[in-house]
């Protein structure tokens, strides 16, 4: 097997990883801390995606739209929160889906109203556009800067939850809400914040995602199967299990399609797209909470 390509495929799958990384952490907080199943997380990857692109054009740089797409995001998200998901706190889950699957159908028409139903193809900024060698092997330069946003942004999120008085108040309401509002925390408000917060995390993926995928409409229900597996493998509510999680999906994802089915044919394919779910098999058997569950 040759040394480079397995390089540039560890690459790859870190790539994919810290992607996952950005859906997934988003999600986590709202799932862990808000108790709710927030099914249009996708669209906000999307959103994010297309108001980038778009962005992008108008205003010929790419690191500003980057930072007005998660801005707009972000408030798209404070809209939906305080209109739609704040009645559904104290529902059901069924309700929360059914409400949030609502939110999806909602989303992929807005976007088809505003910018159509034809897929975007957006291009990485020129500083970015070309390749860099990494021991011997060539390797777009965009890809690694997607790598380094996400360990960044892992670490800015471990450092918010771990080391400020917003993460402190984010841990105490996810330990216990009835307590935190008892001593004066506005829940409600902060609630909010986290929502706004996940839904800008997932703008940055699709914004990220956007040079180098079609951005179109329904992208955001493709990852979201992926994301909800890192949840699921790392431990809900852990921003911890996020991180690990992802990038164990994304490595075992980009390796199974690279090599297996060069070694196995068309077994090795179906096996391929098999792979994930059988290694979150594999950890629930032994770990049924995931990998690194949050305190209950």
């Amino acid at each position: 097997m040759d040394a480079l390509l397995v390089l540039q495929q560890t690459l790859n799958g870190l790539q994919l990883g810290v992607m996952l990384f950005l859906m997934a952490a988003g999600l986590t907080l709202v799932f862990g801390i808000m108790d709710l199943i927030n099914l249009a997380h996708g669209s906000f990857y999307m959103l994010g995606a297309y108001l980038a692109a778009w962005l992008t054009g108008l205003l010929g740089a790419f690191l500003p739209a980057l930072a007005l797409a998660m801005l707009l995001t972000g408030l798209v998200g404070i809209l939906v929160e305080l209109t739609t998901l704040r009645r559904l706190y104290a529902r059901d889950h069924l309700f929360q889906v059914l409400a949030t699957f609502g939110l999806i159908l909602t989303f992929n028409e807005l976007i088809a109203v505003l910018f159509g139903v034809q897929p975007i193809f957006a291009s990485p900024p020129p500083a970015l556009s070309g390749q860099v060698t990494l021991l011997g092997a060539p390797y777009p330069a965009f890809r690694l800067a997607i790598i380094a946003v996400g360990a960044l942004t892992a670490l800015a999120l471990w450092w918010l939850i771990a080391r400020t008085r917003l993460g402190m108040l984010i841990r105490a309401g996810a330990d216990n809400r009835e307590m935190a509002a008892a001593l004066g925390v506005d829940v409600a408000r902060l609630y909010t914040l986290v929502f706004a917060l996940g839904a800008a995390l997932a703008a940055l993926a699709g914004a990220m995602a956007g040079p180098i995928l079609a951005v179109r409409i329904g992208m955001g229900e493709d990852i979201l199967i992926l994301t909800f597996v890192v949840i699921v493998i790392g431990g809900i509510g852990s921003i911890r299990g996020a991180f690990v999680g992802a990038l164990l999906i994304g490595l075992v994802d980009t390796f199974g399609r690279a090599f297996l089915p060069a070694l196995l044919g068309a077994a090795g394919t179906s096996l391929a797209s098999m792979a994930i779910y059988i290694l979150m098999a594999l950890v629930l058997g032994f770990r049924p909470r995931g990998l690194f569950p949050a305190p209950a």
